[in-house]
């Protein structure tokens, strides 16, 4: 039976050239910046992004921890969207660490913050209120479908943040994605940011691990924080080899997954009981919800399961599947069989 796992792209295993450089790293402790592999890593992350320096961390969600850490103090505010992955999907991290204050604003279906709403959000000088110090953005963005932010965007939020003496923060797990769905370099999606994370363990196909960019200053009190949570590592190059990798290799061929995952959106179109709009697929994420009147998407992923198809039910009547690295488009083919069958 064939098996095609859709439930993340986290779901990608390492590449063999990616298994070679771990394998060959030269590694020395990080922790006393003495990893060259890691070293490389950070050094060409921060220039993909335009910045001027990075640390490597384990995972996104560390690095949006400490990105809000280094950027904010206790009682401190941040705005974000009310279906980011940092509010919904990172334990409370920031106010469980950091005593860092979450306001959401609603996010608009394509994954964007209202300017309006941040204008809005944003607190006055007034005895009652905590300090509004960063704003914090996703791209692309998980729950609205895996639509990109663009540049035009980012410039309009990023004229509010200086207006008001704010940072901006992006939660760029899958930043790439956007760059190659909008055509443009990251670097011009993260000119208005003061920090950005993003994953390598996504699309891109390393076994482990994301990068924060910034200031040489707010690197610096970066990796205080990585210290302060544990995350301090020593012999990390034999992880950084394979992110040195995904940079290389794994970035223009995202543009295969945006086709497979746009291909399945269009086949499931046309199946009943179910609905997607293609129109609305931009990157690698697909969104499908149960319009048959009595099937539940748990009941729907099980179904699909044991005809080798795994779909994550992220909600009662929705599904969600990623496509990476691991799905051709004749997996493609197969998953809309079993939809069918599943169906009927």
């Amino acid at each position: 039976m064939r098996n095609v796992d859709l439930r993340s792209d986290t779901m990608t295993k390492p590449t063999p050239s990616m298994r070679r450089a771990m394998a060959e790293a030269e590694v020395g402790d990080d922790v006393f910046g003495e990893d060259p592999t890691v070293n490389l890593l950070e050094k060409m992350a921060a220039e993909r992004m335009g910045m001027e320096a990075a640390v490597f961390v384990t995972s996104g969600t560390m690095g949006n921890l400490v990105s809000q850490l280094a950027h904010c103090g206790r009682g401190d505010e941040i705005i974000l969207g009310s279906r980011s992955h940092t509010f919904f999907f990172e334990q409370g991290g920031s106010a469980a660490v950091g005593s860092i204050h979450p306001r959401t604003v609603p996010n608009q279906p394509d994954g964007k913050l209202a300017l309006e709403d941040i204008e809005d959000a944003i607190r006055g000088d007034n005895v009652h209120f905590p300090h509004t110090r960063l704003i914090v953005l996703e791209n692309t963005h998980n729950q609205c479908g895996g639509y990109p932010l663009d540049a035009g965007y980012m410039k309009a939020v990023g004229e509010i943040a200086r207006r008001h003496g704010l940072k901006i923060h992006v939660d760029g797990a899958r930043i790439f994605n956007a760059a190659v769905a909008l055509n443009v370099e990251a670097s011009d999606l993260t000119a208005e940011a003061d920090s950005v994370s993003f994953c390598l363990s996504k699309g891109l196909a390393a076994p482990i691990g994301s990068v924060v960019c910034g200031t040489q200053d707010f690197i610096n009190q970066a990796r205080r924080a990585r210290k302060l949570i544990g995350g301090g590592m020593r012999q990390a190059g034999v992880m950084a080899a394979a992110g040195i990798v995904a940079l290389n290799e794994m970035v223009e061929r995202l543009a295969d997954d945006h086709a497979n995952a746009k291909k399945m959106a269009e086949g499931l179109a046309n199946i009943p009981g179910i609905q997607v709009d293609p129109a609305h697929i931009k990157t690698n994420i697909v969104f499908i919800d149960i319009i048959r009147g009595g099937m539940a998407a748990d009941e729907l992923a099980n179904r699909l399961n044991e005809a080798g198809v795994r779909i994550s039910a992220s909600g009662p009547q929705r599904l969600r599947a990623v496509t990476h690295y691991h799905i051709s488009s004749e997996d493609i083919d197969y998953t809309l069989s079993v939809f069918d069958r599943a169906l009927k």
